[in-house]
């Protein structure tokens, strides 16, 4: 399976920083490293449990901010990562702003919409 960055910028009460994500359809949530949601002003407003494949769990802050991709822009949550945590891009946000990884040619994509 290939490896997919995607460039963007997040907007949080105090500014705009831009991020280079690693995309991750596997991941729920998008991360935000230390230094970029603190540039942006963000702060925790509740607490998650994570747990890896490996059984172990890690406790992180949840905030929101408004991510602008070249794809689409829209509000979504976010984990404030720690020192050392790397920026990834989630399938919650992917699928807020309408959005799936082809994992075949590495790019995101518009979501196909079914109406039952």
């Amino acid at each position: 399976m290939g490896i997919t960055y995607l460039e963007g910028s997040v907007t949080g009460p105090t500014g705009t920083r831009t991020v280079r994500f690693l995309v991750d359809s596997g991941a729920s949530y998008t991360l935000l490293p230390y230094r970029d949601w603190q540039a942006i002003g963000l702060k925790p407003k509740r607490e998650m449990s994570f747990t890896f494949a490996d059984g172990a769990t890690i406790q992180r802050g949840i905030s929101e901010c408004h991510i602008t991709l070249p794809q689409g822009e829209g509000h979504t949550p976010v984990i404030l990562g720690e020192p050392g945590d790397e920026a990834l891009l989630g399938a919650v946000t992917l699928e807020i702003l309408g959005l799936v990884l082809n994992p075949f040619t590495r790019t995101l994509q518009p979501m196909r919409m079914m109406l039952a």
